[in-house]
């Protein structure tokens, strides 16, 4: 892939109640409409998204052990 091509594919954690899972499917069909794809490894996307809930200690804390997951892992152009 040269350059100037950038890959369209996401990567789409949603984590928490189910009001995220609802809203992630909203974001990836827009993402969609966009012309991205969804990808499952997030080695493979141009785009990184976590959705997940500030509130609840339990999902707070796994969130942020995705997000630092992420952050360690991400690419450069990520």
């Amino acid at each position: 892939m040269s350059k100037h091509q950038q890959k369209k594919q996401f990567y789409l954690l949603s984590l928490g109640c189910s009001k995220n899972t609802v809203d992630s499917e909203s974001m990836a069909a827009l993402l969609h409409k966009a012309g991205f794809s969804g990808v499952s490894d997030p080695d493979d996307a141009s785009v990184l998204i976590v959705n997940t809930c500030g509130f609840i200690e339990g999902e707070r804390k796994k969130s942020i052990g995705a997000l630092r997951e992420l952050a360690d892992r991400k690419n450069k152009n990520q």
